[in-house]
């Protein structure tokens, strides 16, 4: 639990930067006599330096899940078609009933994250088995699909702009109190995968080891559909989706720490978060007081630890 504990003792001078930097001054020392200094604080830096460290936290459990789904480590929910399939849903919810609750969104978008997962399952699960670098592809190859569907409907319809929110420009500049709290509802999905955490790594050896000790794989497999669908879904509909988290934090912490998924789960959210936390600092401070999307920042910094983890040699075996 060490790593985990650094981690999180790095998250509090993180948090704390995060609190402290905006487009409007604010004074700590003043909180108590200052209203409008408290108003800030409480309705949109506290607010949104949580939905950075909870987005960071699910969005690495649910690479972590979905790696373990497909017995492959260069897999996430963002190229897999899950993030996808959860923008199509809520583009039809957008579009059949614009007035919706948020929670109606929010079904919408998880059953259809949940379709669009359990199809990938599906085409892969027709491959051969050594050919390992085909299941990204065909990852790949379904989002780009789905995302051209999204695409096209979206400008049909005049609502592209939303499109590109939900996936490709990932950002907490509009998070404030009472506009991130299901990112609360993700971090509980992402914390099954840890009571599951045996279960999921008992999947990764493969459905005949997992069956030949007793685990009954269909219903992990369906656990694990239900954490990536839902933590995804409410990323999307809350603050759009953020790339290469669920693929390089996983990465990174397997091989420094091997596969004991119950104790490299804790590290490997703490590490999401605090990736996902400095990388909003960095989007708020490059062209202060305007903001860099969270998302562009990411996309730089994760394909280069992505190259990295490519050239590296593993620290364990």
């Amino acid at each position: 639990m060490r790593p985990a504990l650094a981690l999180t003792l790095a998250l509090l001078p993180l948090s704390a930067a995060s609190l402290l930097i905006g487009a409007a001054d604010m004074d700590l020392a003043t909180l108590g006599t200052d209203p409008q200094a408290a108003l800030i604080l409480t309705v949109s830096r506290l607010p949104r330096t949580l939905a950075v460290i909870l987005t960071g936290a699910a969005l690495a459990i649910a690479g972590v899940v979905m790696q373990q789904l497909v017995r492959n480590r260069f897999v996430e929910p963002g190229t897999t078609g899950t993030a996808e399939s959860a923008a199509l849903g809520l583009l039809a919810v957008t579009l059949i009933a614009p007035a919706a609750p948020i929670w109606i969104k929010m079904v919408a978008a998880s059953l259809a994250a949940m379709a669009g997962t359990a199809l990938f399952l599906r085409l892969i699960r027709r491959l051969p088995a050594r050919e390992v670098l085909l299941v990204p592809l065909v990852g790949i190859v379904l989002s780009t699909i789905l995302g051209a569907m999204v695409t096209f409907i979206g400008w049909q319809t005049d609502l592209l702009q939303m499109i590109s929110i939900w996936l490709f420009t990932g950002e907490f500049s509009g998070v404030i109190a009472g506009r991130y709290e299901l990112l609360w509802i993700a971090a509980a999905a992402a914390a099954l995968a840890w009571f599951a955490a045996d279960r999921f790594a008992i999947l990764g050896l493969g459905q005949e080891t997992a069956t030949g000790l007793g685990l009954n794989p269909d219903a992990v497999m369906r656990l694990g559909l239900v954490v990536v669908a839902v933590v995804t879904a409410l990323v999307i509909v809350t603050v759009g989706m953020i790339p290469f988290i669920g693929l390089v934090v996983p990465n990174i912490v397997a091989r420094s720490m091997g596969d004991n998924l119950r104790a490299t789960l804790p590290v490997t959210a703490a590490g999401g978060a605090a990736l996902v936390l400095v990388c909003d600092i960095t989007g708020r401070l490059v062209r202060y007081p305007y903001e860099v999307p969270v998302g562009t920042v990411l996309g730089v910094v994760g394909s280069l630890l992505f190259l990295w983890l490519l050239y590296r040699e593993p620290a364990r075996g």
